[in-house]
């Protein structure tokens, strides 16, 4: 049993899937005022039109209207590599801050040259960025900030009463665990905040950042800590750090990059804001040819 304090508040929880990217965004409030905070918030995008959309964010706005909420926080756990942030959007509708992890700015600098974009070594665009063990308030409810790197080097999870915000550390038990390949990526760091999160007490609800619905099963993205750590089957497979790093590892030299990777993450590490238009009065997104040559391609 765990030797943690039994939990000081249980925040009311409501998730929404996106079926176009797996990705799962929440909005998190305070029972006791009402206060609101949007969780890893995704802007609408289609690859094949250049198309933005803002279906998925407004559909959080009109939640928070009809349960009498207010958005006080827009908060991303990391800079995702698969859908668009639609942080700034909602910040610009609501006038919300936004946060994310403070090591998002040595992200930052992983990609400035990369893209050939000297912006991204300016002055970061967050209301605040959090360090590890930093907290902050939803209404009256404490929030902890847990720095969790590993798929990226930025990633947190957010801590709030018996709710862990864990983003793509940890997947639904069925799924496993995040990839830990990318730019600042690290599986022996990943197997490190795996252990961070499965020390929270057991009854803790684990909220995913995404879920791929394996063998057709219907969209889900909450756990506990005790189930993960009895089912999860990539940590059932490897039981210790070596183990894991070499499962991680071959599973992740056989992974495509995410298909919206190198369009997504200059928006999102810009804080969700788009590329400023151009004399024609065009936005346009930069894509680094050959940037990856090793990874391998989708299938056919």
């Amino acid at each position: 049993m765990s030797s943690h304090p039994p939990h000081p508040a249980s925040p009311e929880v409501a998730a929404f899937h996106d079926p176009r990217t797996g990705s799962v965004q929440y909005v998190v409030s305070d029972p006791a005022t009402h206060r609101c905070a949007i969780i890893d918030p995704v802007l609408d995008f289609d690859p094949a039109s250049g198309s933005i959309g803002t279906d998925s964010a407004d559909a959080l706005l009109r939640h928070i209207e009809m349960a009498g909420l207010s958005l006080q926080w827009i908060l991303d756990t990391h800079p995702h590599a698969d859908h668009f942030s639609a942080a700034d959007y909602l910040r610009r509708r609501s006038g919300a801050a936004t946060a994310t992890g403070a090591r998002t700015t040595e992200v930052r600098s992983l990609w400035r040259d990369l893209y050939n974009l000297p912006a991204l070594g300016e002055e970061a665009p967050w209301s605040r960025l959090f360090e590890d063990g930093d907290c902050f308030q939803i209404g009256e409810m404490p929030v902890r900030v847990m720095l969790t790197p590993g798929h990226t080097l930025a990633s947190v999870t957010f801590v709030a009463g018996d709710a862990a915000f864990v983003h793509d550390t940890l997947f639904m038990p069925d799924s496993g665990t995040a990839r830990a390949d990318f730019p600042g990526g690290d599986a022996a760091a990943l197997w490190h905040s795996i252990g961070r999160i499965l020390a929270l007490p057991d009854s803790t609800r684990l909220f995913t950042g995404h879920d791929y619905c394996p063998n057709g099963r219907p969209p889900a993205w909450e756990s506990r800590v005790a189930q993960q750590r009895a089912e999860n089957i990539h940590l059932q497979a490897a039981r210790d750090e070596a183990a894991f790093v070499r499962l991680r590892q071959e599973r992740d030299r056989s992974l495509p990059i995410p298909r919206l990777m190198l369009a997504a993450l200059q928006v999102n590490l810009c804080g969700g804001r788009l590329p400023p238009p151009e004399a024609n009065g065009r936005r346009y997104l930069k894509l680094p040819l050959e940037a990856f040559p090793e990874a391998p391609w989708e299938a056919a």
